[in-house]
Parts: C-alpha cells; structure tokens; sequence
C-alpha cells in the first residue's frame, strides 16, 4: 500500500475539530479519494486501473470521498452489502480542483446561492453535486468537523473513471485489519491513513464550496 498511515491517536492531534474541511491523504501534486464497491468491480478497477468492466455503470452518479473514516463509516468497514471492496484513487489536485469547480451544493442554502432559481439551474447544468456531512469517528459517533462527498455523473464521470485517475489501490486487506482491532478494543492500535486539510488556491472557488477558512 502506498498510502503513508499513522496511529488515529497521533492523527487527533492535528486534525480540526470543528468546520467544513477537506481532510485528505495528499502529496505535493497529487490527492487521494475513496470508493467502496462489490468484490468483482473493485477486482476490474484494481487489475485494469480505471473504472469500469461489465457491472460497472456510468449512467448513475458515483460518489467519492477524500476522507478515510467518512469512508469507513459509509461502507461499515468494508462490511455493507456491495461495498466489500475499498479502493484508494490517485488523482492529480488539478483535476480534483477542475471537479471541485463544477461541484454544486446538492440541497439549497442561501449562504451559496442567491435564491432557489439560482441554485436549480445550476443544479441541472452542472454534473458534480456536494455535501459536507457530519464527519464520524472509527466508532461511527457524529463529529463536529463536517466531511465533503462529491457526487459525479455522466461525461464528468466517464472522464474521470477513465482518463483522471492515476493510480487505483486495494486496501480492502489494510481495512479489514484495522476493524479487527476496533473489535477487539485496541482502539490505541489503530491506524489510519496520514491526512492534513487541503485548500485549493482559489479562495473564491473554496468559498463557493463551503470550506472553512
């Protein structure tokens, strides 16, 4: 796994505890985001390093996450139903940045949109929807700070699943053992990815999206 970890205690010390952050493992260039998938779609995407083969569908929107404990919250751990698979997806910050910038909050609030006309139009133009949810912590407990997901359909998406993607991990093996630990107490054990704020060097693009200053 390429993916740099540290013990979740460690991590506490750093991450905020409050606001809209985009809390993600990163490097200079480069951003990591999440999906959870069945067995046989995780298995095409890792082998083939794009999204994509028989049962994968690209006429829905796919959500993906920067954030690791969002992720695991989400997908129980790997233990939902079609979600037994994690993947790890290495994008450039410049393409998560060109998302970022098509992304449209997914429920109307005045502190984004002048009014619901506005905010519609957007809506049905733009192919990226955004959420920031309550962030969770290894137990799955409601967290201050909020986590963003974005939605992604139709060309935004094909693009995406088959030309922005740099590098497709599986560390469905790297979940498995952490949730072990959780099960057995070892909450001192766990690890979790590295992961600092991102910002983008846009101020007006990370106001239009939520982030917290």
């Amino acid at each position: 796994m390429n993916i740099i970890t540290e013990f979740y205690q460690q991590a506490l010390e750093h991450w905020p505890k409050t606001g809209q952050h985009i809390l993600a493992h990163q490097t200079n260039e480069e951003i990591v985001v999440y999906q959870a998938y069945k067995k046989s779609i995780a298995r095409f995407a890792a082998e083939n390093q794009f999204l994509g083969g028989n049962e994968y569908s690209y006429n829905r929107m796919s959500w993906i996450k920067p954030n690791f404990l969002w992720m695991m919250y989400r997908c129980g751990w790997a233990e939902k139903e079609n979600q037994e698979s994690v993947l790890a997806l290495w994008i450039s910050k410049k393409d998560f940045e060109s998302i970022l910038n098509e992304a449209v909050i997914s429920s109307f609030n005045p502190s984004y949109h002048d009014n619901h006309e506005q905010w519609r139009a957007d809506l049905d133009q733009r192919e990226v929807r955004l959420q920031w949810d309550p962030d969770h912590d290894p137990y799955g407990h409601k967290q201050e700070r909020r986590a963003i997901q974005l939605g992604l359909k139709g060309g935004l998406l094909e693009n995406f699943g088959k030309k922005q993607i740099i590098r497709i991990e599986d560390i469905t093996g790297f979940v498995k053992q952490q949730k072990s630990l959780l099960d057995s107490g070892r909450l001192d054990e766990l690890r979790v990815p590295v992961e600092s704020v991102y910002r983008t060097i846009d101020n007006a693009l990370n106001e239009r999206v939520g982030i917290t200053p």
